[in-house]
Formats: structure tokens, C-alpha cells, sequence
């Protein structure tokens, strides 16, 4: 395989396999279809955008701190935000969002085993924006048979489920 496919391939992969990637990805979309309106585009937007903001910034060496803190802290808000679902600004979403994706960009890049980072972060970016459209996918699904309640429960879980991963950090 072409190490610009293999590296593409890699950088699809790798989020899907961390659960603390996974759930602040369908939270985000989760939280935007809630929302409704344009948040269920901008939001999943503002997200890729500053992911990929953090992943350059952790390309070029550029060292931040408490990557995993806030990593974690994202799954707890962003559970939250579903649980209760919360109401927000358009622009205060995306900048929660926002904050959130950069540490999961630097996290990503960091990571990151490939030789070609352009290929790695499309990758990175297609399954990110497919986490998204998964959770955006729930919410419809909720609005026919499924009831909305239940993605407020798995929003609560998420949240409890950082909790925990947070105090074991410490």
C-alpha cells in the first residue's frame, strides 16, 4: 500500500479506536441536532476546524499543556450539555466545541505514527466527521422510535464515565 493510503487509512482508524474519541465525537453531534437549527452543521464544523488547528500545532512542536485532562473534561462537559440539553448561542457552542477539539487535534497528532500528517489528518478528519453524522443519525432515529430521553441517559453516562476516567488520572 502507498504510504500516503496507508497513512490516510491510519489516521481514519485511530479515533475510532479510543472510546474517549468516540464519545465526544456523537456527543458533538448528539448536542447539535438537540440544538437544532444551523448548530447541527457548525458545531461538527467548528469541531474538524480546530481539531485540525491542534493537530498543526502538535505538527510543528508546539507543546501544550494538560492534553489529557482536557480531553477527559470534554466527554464530562459534552455528556452534560446532551444530558440536560442544553441550550446554547450558536457561537458559545462552537467555541466550547472548539476549545475541546484542539486538545483532541494535539492528542491526535501526537499520536500520530504516519510519514505523510496530510494524509493522517484527512483520515483523522473523515472518521471524525462520520462520529459526527453517527451522533446527528441518533437524534433521527430518537425522533421516530427511540425516545430522546434515552440519548439524554447515554449523555449522562458519557459524563459519569469521564468522571470516573478523570479521577483515575489523578
Amino acid at each position: 500500500m502507498p504510504q500516503f493510503a496507508a497513512s490516510f487509512v491510519s489516521g481514519f482508524v485511530h479515533p475510532l479506536h479510543g472510546a474517549d474519541h468516540v464519545v465526544a465525537m456523537l456527543a458533538v453531534g448528539i448536542w447539535g441536532s438537540l440544538a437544532g437549527g444551523r448548530a447541527i452543521r457548525v458545531w461538527p464544523v467548528a469541531f474538524v476546524a480546530a481539531m485540525l488547528i491542534g493537530f498543526a500545532s502538535a505538527a510543528a512542536g508546539i507543546a501544550v499543556p494538560f492534553v489529557e485532562p482536557a480531553i477527559l473534561s470534554s466527554i464530562i462537559v459534552l455528556g452534560l450539555l446532551v444530558a440536560f440539553a442544553a441550550e446554547a448561542r450558536l457561537w458559545l457552542g462552537a467555541a466550547v466545541i472548539g476549545l475541546f477539539a484542539f486538545f483532541h487535534g494535539h492528542a491526535h497528532a501526537t499520536e500520530a505514527v504516519s510519514t505523510s500528517a496530510i494524509a493522517y489528518a484527512a483520515g483523522l478528519m473523515l472518521a471524525t466527521s462520520a462520529l459526527h453524522t453517527a451522533g446527528i443519525g441518533l437524534c433521527c432515529v430518537a425522533g421516530g422510535s427511540m425516545p430522546r430521553i434515552a440519548l439524554r441517559v447515554a449523555g449522562a453516562v458519557a459524563a459519569l464515565g469521564g468522571t470516573v476516567a478523570m479521577v483515575a488520572l489523578t
